[in-house]
């Protein structure tokens, strides 16, 4: 039997095919345009997932049996707007998750409507990439698209309406819309009043591995099928992350290493961070997990390596990193976008902080990875504080490829790091899911537990675990002193 993954990034769509073993017998990837039309804006057309999905999809599966293709299920970028009309058709161009146009509703929802009420209704605060402030940007700046929402939907149930009909979401990636009730999981009714929406304009809730439906005759056709092939509804392309991983039980954490970076950790029940600084969302499992996100991980060492020293060597760039000493008192603060998770906070910048003449590239370039990895430690040591035990970090991302960077993250985080025997990413989770909608296995649990596997391990080398907790201890007191420096409108010189 076969199953396929879709996973609908911000760049490109991946489509992955894998058997019931979990061997993966073909990937295609189909790009199509990002857009910017004006600063901080980020919008898609829904129209071009559509199509260059279709087309991957059907390339995937050309020298395949296609008799034995099973079900489909969705990977997808996550807190994006899509509205349709009546009629189904799109109202405008899709807002992405890194848009950032939102911010004067975000603080409307965190300030006058409250922190407080926001947990209690959702268990989260407002970010800008979420959904719930790119809804009430749109009924204040674009009424007439307003009026006209029929359907609500995130990025990947475009997809699967599209493919099957059934208007339907899952409860993870419903999550990050920030009108879910996630403890209750169900539409929260304070939240659509205070948006004013109605909840027939929401898709029906399911768990990630619930079939919604079967592929539509039309799409069928283009692809060249004659039998049904059930539609699995997915998830958020985290959670997808996770279930490709194997991170559906307690113990285990994953940690992204791409442009941003993200610390995942599974919970059987509902955990909230009093102070906010992680999300608390349902899991594509049926149970709950914590996340932190970091905005700029691989991508501080890409701006320092490809921007900076505009080199492209990174096997002898990290190399100098390794061969400069720890104890240097050089710290990179890797707040290049802004930071999300656990700061919230737009205004942060990037800082090297203690340079001095005996400094070299290779400092340099070892802060930006120790800044990185300190900086996921914010969330870690978060989570270790609500009693969540992590026993063993699955890493993945393009950062994992590299040995000193995989034995830093050990080190500073004093727990042992495995890598995966398939990092194929979201679009491995969404095929888990749909072999497990397909009845191929009996639990999310059960098909992590057969198919996937580690290999090369990092263990804690207790030396430098010490050398780094004082270090990190140093590097949490810079975020604060220059956080009001950032707030200020002028600096105080």
């Amino acid at each position: 039997m076969f199953f396929i993954g879709v996973d609908l990034g911000t760049s490109s769509v991946k489509i992955l095919v894998m058997d019931q073993s979990g061997h993966i017998q073909k990937t295609v990837t189909k790009d199509y345009p990002l857009y910017f039309p004006k600063p901080l804006w980020s919008e898609q057309n829904p129209q071009d997932w559509l199509e260059q999905s279709l087309l991957g999809i059907k390339e995937a599966i050309s020298e395949l049996d296609a008799s034995k293709i099973k079900a489909i299920s969705f990977s997808g970028q996550m807190h994006g707007l899509v509205g349709l009309d009546a009629h189904d058709n799109v109202i405008r161009p899709a807002i992405l998750w890194n848009d950032q146009r939102s911010t004067t509703e975000t603080d409307y929802l965190n300030e006058e409507i409250g922190r407080d009420a926001l947990t209690r209704y959702t268990g989260n605060i407002a970010f800008p990439g979420f959904t719930a402030p790119k809804l009430l940007w749109l009924k204040h700046h674009e009424p007439e698209h307003f009026s006209r929402l029929k359907k609500i939907m995130l990025p990947k149930d475009y997809l699967a309406y599209k493919l099957s009909g059934a208007f339907a979401t899952d409860y993870a990636d419903a999550s990050g819309a920030l009108y879910l009730d996630v403890a209750g999981r169900k539409w929260s009714e304070q939240m659509l009043s205070i948006l004013d929406i109605d909840a027939s304009q929401l898709p029906a809730l399911y768990e990630a591995y619930e079939p919604i439906g079967t592929l539509s005759e039309e799409v069928k056709a283009f692809l060249g099928l004659t039998h049904d092939v059930a539609v699995v509804i997915g998830s958020g392309d985290q959670a997808c992350a996770a279930v490709g991983g194997g991170v559906v039980s307690p113990g285990r954490c994953a940690l992204s290493l791409g442009t941003s970076g993200v610390v995942f950790v599974h919970s059987d029940t509902f955990i909230k961070d009093p102070n906010d600084g992680l999300h608390a969302f349902c899991h594509a499992n049926g149970a709950y997990h914590l996340m932190g996100c970091m905005l700029s991980a691989a991508g501080s060492l890409k701006w320092w390596v490809e921007g900076i020293l505009k080199g492209v060597d990174y096997t002898h760039i990290m190399d100098e990193a390794s061969d400069a000493v720890i104890e240097n008192d050089l710290f990179f603060l890797p707040y290049l976008m802004g930071e999300r998770s656990p700061h919230n906070d737009p205004n942060a910048r990037g800082v090297f902080w203690g340079l001095n003449l005996t400094h070299t590239q290779g400092d340099m370039t070892r802060s930006v990875v120790e800044g990185v990895s300190f900086a996921l430690r914010d969330s870690f040591e978060i989570i270790k504080a609500l009693g969540q035990p992590v026993d063993e970090i699955r890493i993945n991302g393009g950062g994992s490829k590299n040995d000193f960077w995989c034995q830093m993250i050990a080190d500073v985080l004093d727990t042992r790091v495995v890598r995966l025997a398939t990092d194929a990413g979201p679009a491995y989770g969404a095929a888990i899911l749909a072999a497990v909608g397909a009845g191929a296995f009996k639990s999310v649990t059960e098909a992590c537990d057969q198919l996937i596997m580690t290999t090369e391990a990092f263990m804690p080398n207790p030396e430098n675990v010490i050398l780094y907790d004082k270090k990190y201890h140093k590097f949490a007191k810079l975020y604060p002193h220059f956080k009001t420096l950032w707030a200020a409108e002028e600096l105080p010189l």
